[in-house]
């Protein structure tokens, strides 16, 4: 019996090693596995968008290729085939009349044209356009880069951003872009100028004396906003290059209720 308690222990004692030697085993396999494997990076942080406390962001989109710059601050972007005209959210670039309208162009242009970026819908304007913040590639925020560079104002009437208002402070302390002028025009106020200027004119159309036969006279007009004059006739090289409708009026309807003057270009044919 004594033999038999003998050998039983060393059995027990044989598979006690044998276990804490499996174990440290794969305490070993386990830590060379790991030390193996690369690290997982951590995935990358998303861009800082500062906004007004109660605007309400719709999500990023993944990204859309910009395929239009109408100006500094207006975009259109390429999506499923549809484009969408993007207004840049908080900022107001100068009119392409202006000073530093073109450059505006220009720098946005230098930075998105081609490129797919990432748009944050914020809302829409009265116009229907989607007014937002443009993430470029590289992970600039494209709204705060044209007021860092003084390409634009930030818009205060429609944006309560800090970040923005400080990005203006900073670059008129230093003169960046439009800032190099003692006193540039606001875009707002250029607009307001440009409207009550033609509001005068049309007024003074109104009252002109007109022309002799003009009430019978058929002369002809391009049916666009931007067009100023009325032509004598149908042949005049400047009407051709019209990309609306060609009305045919009598003179006095074209003086008195569209506000247009006589084309010197082709007076005369």
């Amino acid at each position: 019996m004594l033999l038999c308690c003998t050998l039983g222990c060393k059995q027990t004692d044989r598979e006690e090693a044998q276990d804490q030697f499996r174990k440290r085993q794969e305490a070993i396999l386990e830590r060379d596995r790991s030390a193996a494997e690369p690290e997982t990076a951590p995935p990358a942080a998303e861009p800082t968008i500062t906004t007004d406390k109660n605007t309400t962001i719709a999500p990023a989109t993944t990204g859309d290729k910009v395929v239009a710059v109408k100006d500094g601050d207006t975009i259109e972007l390429l999506r499923n085939g549809q484009t969408i005209k993007v207004r840049l959210y908080g900022v107001d670039c100068p009119e392409k009349t202006q000073d530093y309208g073109q450059r505006a162009k220009q720098f946005t242009s230098d930075l998105a044209f081609g490129k797919t970026v990432r748009l944050i819908e914020h809302n829409k304007d009265r116009y229907g356009r989607t007014v937002g913040t443009i993430i470029l590639p590289d992970g600039r925020n494209l709204n705060e880069e044209l007021v860092r560079n003084g390409f634009a104002w930030h818009y205060k009437a429609y944006s309560k951003d800090q970040k923005l208002a400080n990005l203006e402070a900073d670059a008129r302390q230093y003169k960046r872009g439009l800032w190099a002028a003692p006193n540039p025009t606001p875009p707002w106020d250029y607009r307001k100028d440009k409207k009550t200027t033609a509001a005068t004119k049309k007024a003074d159309a109104l009252t002109a004396p007109l022309p002799a036969g003009a009430t019978t006279h058929k002369v002809y007009i391009c049916n666009s906003a931007g067009s100023g004059v009325y032509h004598t006739t149908k042949s005049c090289t400047v009407l051709k290059r019209c990309k609306d409708e060609v009305l045919t009026v009598t003179e006095a309807v074209a003086i008195r209720q569209y506000g247009r003057r006589a084309d010197k270009t082709c007076s005369s044919n």
